[in-house]
């Protein structure tokens, strides 16, 4: 009998062993990378911005890869990356800041990495602006910037046309938007 309990006093100490081994390996091997699922990335950061002189603080939504002016600075976000709802929020964009200067050159003043959790870690201080990151959405209330740019390529509609005049007759048709009117035809300080 005291063969048989050396031997499970032996299995006991080993399994406890090979236990205590696997759970120091567990500990000691990294993390496990997060997927990028894990990452949001966003087309709209979100911004405020305080007016030293004035002391007015605004909120502002910029596109990624287009830029906004907020006083002398320029805000362009490259890049907004955020944390699904169901997780804890970690949003951080990279940003570029240029000033205006008065001489009106273009000057970087920053560029870097700006977390919305922290918001004084890598704010922009300027002698009279202030700007740090607030967040990432996916939607914003600012029209995007192709949509902006489209509506002002394309003519306004009304604007091409002439209107009617009490003298051009009702049922005629107005001149089509490319004719040049003929200038002594309807000026009547013109004499013929």
């Amino acid at each position: 009998m005291s063969s048989f309990g050396h031997t499970s006093k032996a299995l006991i100490v080993a399994t406890s062993l090979f236990a205590s081994m696997a759970a120091f390996a567990a500990a000691q091997a990294p993390a496990p990378a997060p997927s990028a699922s894990d990452r949001v990335t966003n087309p709209v950061a979100e911004f405020a911005g305080i007016d030293k002189i004035t002391g007015r603080i605004i909120t502002f939504d910029v596109y990624v890869d287009e830029t906004v002016q907020f006083g002398a600075l320029q805000v362009t976000p490259r890049v907004c990356y955020s944390r699904p709802d169901t997780e804890q929020p970690k949003t951080d964009s990279f940003v570029e800041v240029d000033e205006i200067t008065l001489d009106r050159k273009i000057r970087r003043i920053f560029t870097g990495w700006m977390f919305a959790e922290s918001p004084g870690l890598n704010a922009v201080e300027h002698a009279v602006y202030d700007v740090w990151l607030k967040g990432c959405k996916q939607k914003s209330d600012v029209p995007p910037p192709t949509a902006a740019k489209a509506d002002t390529a394309k003519p306004k509609s009304g604007a091409a046309k002439p209107k009617a005049t009490a003298t051009q007759p009702a049922d005629s048709a107005p001149e089509p938007a490319d004719a040049t009117p003929d200038a002594t035809d309807d000026d009547p300080s013109t004499t013929n």
